[in-house]
């Protein structure tokens, strides 16, 4: 008899959960499905440099889990029934329903277009790749002397502005931000920011929220127009729709309410991580959707099923942030440092130093999802029988 364990979601999450895991127990006691759309990792953090025109190379499921006995189901996620411990996947071969024993739900955030009119017509996303691709060829057919506006003045939009502008200097790039540019910054990083974006020649439309857009310009709440043959909208995340049709408890932004060890508070086998899920961090503040936040849930996430399964004392360990890091395009970066709970410190990295370790930060990213105990040396442990008992309905396909 196999505990069944199914993991939703092979983004930064999903995936350290899944190898993290599968380093945890051993594999006669377990079986550890992966479900995911696409069969390569997305290095989500580096969207605005594939919309910009970079490429990467493809990082294969296979080749990451290979060895591990991580099971890779390739379809998407269409149902989850939590009373009956089932999951409704779409896949090549149609609809397929999995059982399972432990769920670990981890299918992360879109792009939310905040209800303002016109942005689902005629704005891009940068939430996934596929949207990425299309900004890109977007960007690609754009002649020299259009007009591009990147809406949001978070990570996400800072770094899609400035990459746009270093790459196609060609082009008029506006920034239009609901408040001041880089308020919650450090001076030194708003200072900083101020100074790259003016370099790059990157327009800064200031407490300027939006009140609709076209196909040709975003209009502000004030009546202010700006031009945009193409316009970004990255004013922040959106949780994936699914765990809104089930069961479980959930915050009023959809996310899954979670304890201390990434558990649903309201259903024990299911656990949440990364975007999916509403956990309380230092001082009793939301954890924000990040991947700061995202991939020490997992390792909690992870810790906690794998000791339970085995009897064993249940880890805690308090996520907490230490910077904020933000590419400027390839040659300037700010790493703004933060307290506990994410306020921003006075020190900041600037330059090329910058650079360097926002890419550090990145290649650690896309390295600790393939050695998700970081290379720490781990020992299975075998699973209890009381917990091999707890077995969901028979797996039936559809």
């Amino acid at each position: 008899m196999e505990h069944r364990i199914v993991v939703l979601g092979a983004g930064y999450t999903g995936a350290v959960a899944a190898g993290r895991l599968a380093r945890r127990l051993r594999r006669e006691d377990v079986s550890i499905t992966l479900v995911n759309a696409e069969s390569d990792f997305v290095e989500r953090v580096r969207l605005h440099q594939l919309a910009a025109g970079q490429d990467f190379a493809p990082r294969p499921f296979d080749a990451m889990f290979a060895g591990t006995g991580v099971e890779l189901r390739l379809g998407r996620v269409a149902a989850v029934d939590v009373d009956r411990r089932t999951v409704a996947v779409d896949g090549a071969a149609g609809r397929e329903e999995l059982a399972y024993d432990s769920l670990v739900y981890a299918l992360g955030s879109g792009w939310n277009d905040g209800g303002v009119p016109g942005v689902a017509d005629h704005a891009h996303e940068l939430a996934s790749r596929p949207g990425a691709l299309r900004l890109r060829a977007r960007l690609d057919g754009l002649a020299a002397g259009g007009t591009v506006a990147v809406v949001g003045g978070g990570l996400t939009g800072l770094e899609a502005a400035t990459e746009i502008a270093e790459s196609r200097p060609d082009l008029d790039v506006a920034l239009v931000v609901r408040g001041g540019l880089g308020d919650w910054l450090s001076a030194k990083g708003r200072g900083h920011l101020r100074k790259v974006v003016a370099r790059l020649g990157v327009t800064a439309h200031e407490h300027a929220p939006v009140a609709a857009v076209a196909g040709d310009r975003v209009t502000t709440e004030d009546g202010a127009v700006v031009p945009a043959d193409v316009t970004v909208w990255t004013t922040g995340f959106a949780v994936h729709p699914i765990a809104a049709a089930t069961a479980l408890d959930l915050g009023d932004d959809g996310r899954i309410v979670v304890d201390a060890t990434m558990r649903s508070v309201s259903h024990p086998e299911v656990y949440a991580v990364g975007d999916a899920a509403l956990a309380v961090g230092p001082e009793g503040r939301p954890l924000r959707m990040s991947c700061a936040s995202g991939v020490p849930m997992a390792w909690q996430a992870a810790d906690a099923l794998a000791a339970r399964l085995a009897g064993a004392e249940v880890p805690t360990v308090p996520i907490r942030y230490f910077q904020q890091c933000v590419s400027l395009g390839r040659g300037e970066a700010l790493i703004q440092f933060v307290t506990a709970d994410d306020r921003a410190k006075e020190k900041a990295l600037t330059g090329r130093t910058a650079v360097l370790y926002k890419e550090i930060i990145c290649k650690g990213a896309v390295w600790g999802v393939a050695h998700p105990t970081m290379g720490l040396p781990t020992r299975r442990r075998r699973v209890a029988a009381p917990a091999l008992r707890e077995t969901a309905p028979a797996r039936a396909t559809a």
